[in-house]
This record gives structure tokens, sequence and C-alpha cells, in this order.
């Protein structure tokens, strides 16, 4: 078809025999003849992309799922059919693949097809560099097997041949064609099985390897770590594996236990457990591999003779439990020190460990120790730097005839701590100042720098009875003299009675987003005067000031701009959203108004720490 109104299928690049397929269909097939598959519409029909919202599994950066046009893939006899992107994910599925796999269009597209369905004969995952798919990518040619097995909705094991062929998505992109239909195994001649089965070759070891570097530093959270240390070795090179780690205080947990079962992985917490403490002087595998010492391999028999401690009372305990007749005990080394212990058991799988492996194993173990140790790492500075932020955050002033409440929330991709910050306190003469800024970065150092600017500047309003904007203006002349330069933003309020009972906002705003105010019966309005230069430029310019008197009942909101600012879209959509939102939160409890505006206002997109200020008048 032509025009805007194209939307066929993808464009094959080359077949094995170097032969070119177009994508247009032959004699000018005509669009009603073929079924669509990934279309847009009401409501995904068979094979249909679902209309808007998130895709599961999408990526994020780059494109999704919803980026690509909808293709139309023909509908076979027998045979289903799915189109990956360069990352594997699904961009499109035909309604014969969805019977073929037991699963909907909306649980395939967008998602991970290797993850998802390739599976060996006993459904165990199978390394990446063993996919077809990726095969075929890495070659440039189209690829074709006999027998390879996907797994279906319910778990079950479909096998099937299929055949992949890469294609052009759209200029300059590439995906794969995927094209497979039911077979049976037993009807088969030859061993078919053996590019899912057999044994590893040097180039499958290097790429495992590979994959492990990736996969577990891609990550400083342990657990996850764990699971998919686990995922990766499991059951491709045993059916058991154990996680031993070492305790900062210096104890030993066996973290993980896990049983390749009937195709998934078990989790067996019976036997995960503490452990007797690491002996100095035993020479059996578990001990000499928490104390970093070396890799070996093991069986019953290691343990079948008196035990040397309690910890081989536990391994002995563990080879009875698990039945394993061969297992690698590897340690798990950081950078610094032993993390703990790796081992991988054959109980179902006849054959044992061979000292080959055993270096395999070995070299697992190290890359996962240099990825835990990171992660500890990581955790420990996390709560130097939660500490930290409790303490430098203030305890709010009970002031009478105001609530008031506050919040902070970290940055989800720094060291959990930042430059964004709140307080309140009272002044002289009777009246309360309110603070909200932000030190340019979220890290550590911006975390000292408002440490800094807010002590001085608590020190500069405590000192004597000063309108807002010359507090801040001898504020801005110290920062610019700080041994270490930063750049702030900041709101300085002074919030004081009147003789009527009504509360007099005077404030200056240094380059800060202005303060909301919501007034009983909702309507919202943004403070907007009173702005000027933020703070640390060295410019010498007056700084303004304004004033307001609030309504009664109304509640005033200070905020960073972690809670509006993203980066696919202007400031001004921020602010609006935000109004909107508050405006309709105007009779909520004040304790939980700062969660519901997290929850409501905050960009998904956005990695800024955030503060929030508010108080709320007597009506």
């Amino acid at each position: 078809m032509d025009g805007a109104g194209d939307r066929s299928g993808p464009r094959a690049t080359h077949t094995e025999d170097g032969r070119t397929d177009g994508g247009q269909a032959e004699d000018g097939q005509a669009e009603d003849e073929r079924v669509e598959s990934g279309r847009a519409g009401n409501g995904p029909a068979p094979g249909g992309r679902p209309p808007g919202g998130p895709v599961p599994g999408g990526r994020v950066p780059g494109r999704t799922v919803s980026d690509w046009p909808a293709w139309r893939l023909p509908e076979l006899a027998d045979a289903g059919m799915y189109v990956v992107d360069d990352r594997g994910l699904i961009v499109a599925v035909n309604a014969q693949a969805e019977r073929l796999v037991g699963r909907r269009a909306t649980d395939l597209l967008g998602r991970d097809a290797h993850e998802l369905l390739h599976r060996d004969s006993r459904g165990g995952s199978i390394p990446r560099i063993r996919c077809m798919v990726r095969q075929a990518f890495l070659s440039g040619r189209t690829l074709h097997s006999e027998l390879a097995w996907f797994e279906r909705g319910d778990g079950s094991l479909l096998s099937m041949a299929w055949t992949v062929a890469p294609c052009e998505l759209a200029p300059g992109e590439r995906g794969a064609l995927v094209i497979f239909h039911q077979v049976d195994p037993a009807a088969l001649p030859g061993p078919w099985a053996a590019d899912a089965e057999g044994p590893m070759s040097e180039l499958d070891r290097l790429a495992l390897l590979a994959e492990t570097t990736a996969t577990l530093t891609a990550t400083l959270d342990v657990q996850e770590i764990l699971r998919q240390l686990v995922r990766l070795v499991v059951p491709l090179l045993a059916d058991w594996a154990v996680v031993d780690l070492l305790t900062e205080e210096g104890g030993v947990v066996r973290q993980l236990v896990v049983h390749h079962e009937n195709g998934e992985l078990v989790h067996h917490e019976d036997l995960e457990r503490a452990m007797p403490p690491v002996p100095e002087a035993s020479s059996m595998p578990l001990s000499r591999a928490l104390r970093g010492v070396t890799a070996a391999l093991a069986g019953p028999e290691t343990y079948r003779g008196r035990p040397d401690s309690a910890l081989a009372v536990v391994q002995q305990e563990l080879f009875q439990a698990t039945g394993m007749h061969s297992a690698s005990i590897a340690p798990i080394r950081g950078v610094r020190e032993t993390v703990g212990a790796l081992t991988l058991g054959r109980a179902s799988q006849a054959e044992a460990f061979t000292r080959s492996e055993l270096l395999l194993v070995e070299d697992i173990a190290r890359r996962a120790g240099l990825a835990l140790d990171n992660a500890r790492l990581y955790e420990r500075q996390r709560r130097v730097a939660e500490t930290m932020q409790r303490h430098l955050l203030p305890q709010l002033p009970s002031v009478p005839g105001l609530r008031m409440t506050a919040c902070y929330r970290p940055s989800p991709r720094a060291s959990q701590v930042g430059g964004d910050w709140y307080d309140a306190f009272p002044l002289p003469g009777g009246a309360t100042a309110l603070v909200i800024g932000d030190v340019v970065g979220h890290d550590l150092d911006a975390a000292a720098g408002m440490a800094q600017i807010c002590n001085m500047l608590r020190a500069y309003a405590g000192g004597q009875d000063e309108p807002p904007h010359a507090i801040v203006d001898r504020l801005d002349q110290a920062v610019t003299r700080m041994v270490q330069p930063v750049m702030a933003t900041m709101v300085l309020a002074r919030l004081e009675p009147g003789p009527s009972g009504r509360w007099t906002l005077r404030w200056t705003n240094a380059g800060h987003p202005p303060p909301l105010l919501v007034e009983h019966d909702g309507r919202a309005r943004y403070l907007e005067d009173g702005s000027g230069l933020l703070l640390g430029t060295g410019l010498r310019e007056p700084r303004p000031e304004a004033a307001v008197e609030l309504p009664p009942g109304s509640t005033l909101l200070l905020y960073t701009d972690g809670l509006i600012e993203s980066p696919g879209r202007i400031l001004d959509e921020g602010l609006d959203k935000l109004a909107a939102y508050a405006a309709g939160l105007v009779g909520r409890p004040l304790d939980s108004l700062c969660d519901l505006l997290l929850s409501g206002v905050r960009p998904g997109d956005n990695d800024d720490d955030v503060a929030m200020l508010v108080l709320r008048l007597p009506r």
C-alpha cells in the first residue's frame, strides 16, 4: 500500500543463500486478504497491539512496542509468526503464534522473547548465546532448527521447528522474523536437540561469562544479583544452587538454596539458615572456599567421614537432603575480601563435574563476587547517606493556630541523599521562617553544600530582625565565599499573625519554583512575585520581596523542582498539573498531602530528589 496507510510487515534483508526478499505482497495482494497482527484499534484483535497504556516488559529508554508500526503478519495454516526488534523484544505476533504458545498478544508484545519463551527440553533457561535469534542477528543470515522448545503460558513445553530471518523494521532499525510450527520429537530422525543440550563449547563458555558479567553488574540489589546468578547457572550447569554469604559481623548465612524442579526454580527455605562459624583449620571444601582459598569438587563421600567442624555437619546434611552426587564449590571473592561461597550440585543430572567445569564455576563465582561487593559498598553508602539526611533535615516547630507537615524523597538513581531541603524555625519578634531550597546536584557534595547554606541561613535569620530579602542578600554573599562553590535556589518566607488574626506571608524567591496557595474552596494560584537571581552567581542585584495576606483555611505548599520537572515536557505543564491536583486535595488531611502529591504529580522519568513543606491555616 502507498503513503501513510502502508502498514505492511517488516522487510526481510536476505536469506541464507543470499536472496533478497522484499516486503511487498505478490501480485498486488489486497490488504483485506491479510489477517492483522499488531493492528491498532479499539482493542487488541488476535495478535493485536494493546491500545495505548504501558506495555509489559517494554524498555525505557529507546523504542517501545508502541513506537513501531502496527504490522500485519499473515496467518498460516499451522505456523506461528512473530517479529522481534534488535533487543529481542516482541513487536508483532500473529494469532496462530498466540494459539501455539498459549499466550495472548498483550502478554507477548513488548516482552523479551528469549526470556519468555526459549527453553531446553527440560524446561530450563538457555544462555542467550545459544539462542538462534541472537545467532541470526550476529551472522546476518537466515537460520533453521528442526527441534527446539518454547514455554507455553501454562508452563508446558511446545516442541517445535523454527526459522529465524533477519529483517529491517524501519530504515536503520534491525529486527528478526520468527516462523515456527509444532513437531513431534519422536518422529524426527537424528539428535536434533543437540543445539540446546549438547556440551558447551569454548565460545559458549566465554559467552556465558560475558552474560554473567553484564547481568550481575546491571543492578546494585543483592537479592536481584543472587536471583540472576541462579537463573544463569541452573539448570545449565547444575540442578542445585547454594549461596552462602559472609555477614559484615563475620558470621555465615546460607542465603539461597534453589532446585530445578519440573521446569521451575524452587526455593528450599527449610535449608536456608544461619551457619556455624568458619573454622580456620578445616580442610573441607566449603570451609576453604569461605576463607577464600580455592575452588574444589565435592560429593557425598567428601563429608562421609567424621566431620571436623560444625560447618562440615551442615554440609553433610545438605548432601543428604538434596541427593547431590557431584558438586563444585567456589569462593565468591570481592575486591577486598571474600564475600561467600557458591555451591552448584547435580542430583538428577547424571554427569559428575569435571575439572574444566570447576574452573568455569570458579570464574562465574569471581564475577558474582565483584557484583556483590559493589552492591554491598553501595548499601553501606546508602545507609550513611540516609543517616546523614535524617540529621540534616529539621524537626518542624509547633506554631499555635497552624498545622504543618513536610517530607523529603531522595533521588531514585543517586546515592539516596541530595541538595533539596526544607526548614521552619521561629524568628525574633514571634514570626516563623519557612524555607524551601535546592542546591544543584543530588549527591553527597550537594548535601554538604545544603548543610552549610541551611546553617548560615539560620544564623543570619536568627541574629536580628530583618526582612527576608536582606537575609537572603547576606546569605548570597556568604555562598560566593564558600571554599566549595555551589549554586542554589530557595524561598525564604516570614509568616506572622496580624492584629485581626489574619496571617501575613512576606517572602523573597531566589530562582526557585513559586509557592502554591490553595484556598479552602479549591482556588489555586502561584505566588510569583518577589523573584530574583539564584544564590551563588556572584552578581549583586537588589533582591525583590512580596507580601500577601493568606485567606483563612488556605493551604500553602513550598516544594522543589523534583516534584514537577520532567525531561519530556515543559515546566509550565508540570506547574499546571500540580495546581490542578493540589486543588482537588483541599479537603484531605494534611498528614497525607505529601504522599498524595508525590504519587499523583511527580513524573515517572524524574530522577531528582524532592522536598516539600506544607502548612494549613485555621478557618
